[in-house]
């Protein structure tokens, strides 16, 4: 006889209309222009869609001398320096832009800042293909990045007091509060962003883990290990109060073992994850116990990004 099983289900969950609209870039490229299509960067962090994707015909490069001038490339959904489009139009490439309108919103806030005369400072990850984008919509030195509270301090700024700031989009929350308090702290002139940076589609998934995280024993985050959203929920959801909180890229890479005894799990995913690996993980725990599943929604979603005009022609 299985034993029983509470399963909250976190939603929102999953896909966000930035990823959705950068997957379906992809596919309509391919309609349009014929396989094979290139990408430079993963389109989305994540290795099932990506490998989809290639099936019906894309070619996943991390950079742009590694595509030929004839065929077209697509720009990730991070976002890219201003030298790689420049780079394409030099080169006379078909180019379409994958980027997330809420990425870009970011782009062009740290253009009038600058234009304003004002230094950024970017919250952010070393090395993430949207931090080395949005640093790279501005002149070498223009941007500076912060990744803990400890890195304000050590800031050397042209000057404290012609300051602004602005975040990666897939950041924690909670985590991000410090780090903004110690930059107001330190250059109580600094400017910030008329509207948060961190995504909506991010807050949304954050909160959901904090509904589900003190019902739980465990709980499982479906996404890749290189998403930075996917990652920042495991972090909430320890942070919540579930100790035993972490990553699997879909069913079978589950720790069973580690999962002994419990009586309630929570799953989510991060923005990348198609909910076929969500209905996949499900599945899974039902074929191991008996399952009573609870949906905890702490928000809807109606968002929807448009597909840029050259592909809608």
């Amino acid at each position: 006889m299985p034993k029983p099983l509470n399963l909250y289900l976190a939603a929102p969950r999953g896909f966000c209309a930035g990823v959705d609209r950068a997957i379906k870039i992809v596919e309509l490229a391919i309609e349009k222009w014929g396989a094979p299509v290139y990408v430079r960067h993963e389109i989305v962090h994540n290795k099932f869609v990506v490998d989809g994707l290639r099936a019906k015909g894309a070619v996943f490069v991390e950079e742009l001398d590694e595509c030929p001038t004839d065929r077209p490339v697509i720009f990730s959904a991070h976002g890219v320096a201003k030298s790689v489009p420049a780079e394409a139009e030099s080169r006379q490439m078909i180019y379409v832009d994958a980027t997330c309108p809420l990425v870009s919103k970011v782009h062009i806030e740290a253009e009038r800042h600058s234009g304003n005369g004002l230094q950024m400072v970017m919250i952010g990850h070393a090395g993430h293909p949207e931090t080395v984008g949005t640093m790279g919509q501005l002149p070498e030195g223009e941007v500076l990045l912060v990744e803990t509270e400890a890195d304000v301090a050590k800031l050397h700024p042209r000057d404290p007091d012609n300051l602004a700031f602005i975040t990666q989009t897939t950041l924690s929350v909670d985590d991000t509060v410090g780090i903004v308090a110690a930059l107001n702290a330190r250059f109580p002139k600094i400017v910030g962003p008329h509207k948060e940076d961190i995504c909506y589609a991010t807050t949304n998934r954050q909160e959901s883990v904090k509904a589900i995280a003190l019902k739980t024993d465990a709980l499982l985050v479906i996404g890749a290990p290189n998403s930075s959203n996917s990652r920042r929920l495991v972090e909430v959801g320890q942070k919540a109060g579930c100790a035993y909180s972490q990553l699997v890229q879909r069913a079978k890479y589950i720790d069973w073992d580690a999962l002994e005894g419990i009586t309630s799990i929570g799953i989510t995913a991060g923005a990348s994850a198609p909910e076929e690996l969500i209905n996949e993980v499900v599945d899974a725990f039902k074929d191991r116990y008996d399952v009573t599943v609870e949906v905890v929604e702490t928000a809807q979603e109606n968002v929807e990004f448009k597909v840029p005009r050259v592909l809608r022609t």
